[in-house]
């Protein structure tokens, strides 16, 4: 089983294309969870219309896919609780100008 750090360092490998900005640290990743060989990640986006949600739901599924461990990743777009800006970390807001 890989560890959580290791799925999120995988997931920081996707960018959205809009903002140029990993999904960690942009707070759109809710919840991982393992089970034999399968990663289940909910996740949202930056808005509910969000033109780029198909292609970063496909990377995800294609990163964590990549690692050793995981046979099979599950991505799951969950629009509650929305997304807001407080849930980036300081690196994505130093990299968009939000202070």
């Amino acid at each position: 089983m890989a560890a959580d750090e290791e799925l999120l360092e995988a997931l920081r490998q996707v960018i959205d294309p809009e903002l140029m900005v990993n999904i960690v640290d942009l707070g759109l990743v809710y919840d991982i969870s393992q089970e034999q060989g399968t990663v289940k990640v909910d996740m949202t986006l930056t808005s509910p219309a969000c033109p780029a949600g198909p292609q970063i739901v496909q990377q995800s599924k294609m990163a964590l896919e990549q690692l050793g461990d995981v046979e099979k990743a599950e991505i799951k777009l969950v629009m509650s609780p929305p997304w807001s800006p407080e849930r980036m970390t300081e690196e994505a807001r130093d990299q968009l100008g939000i202070f």
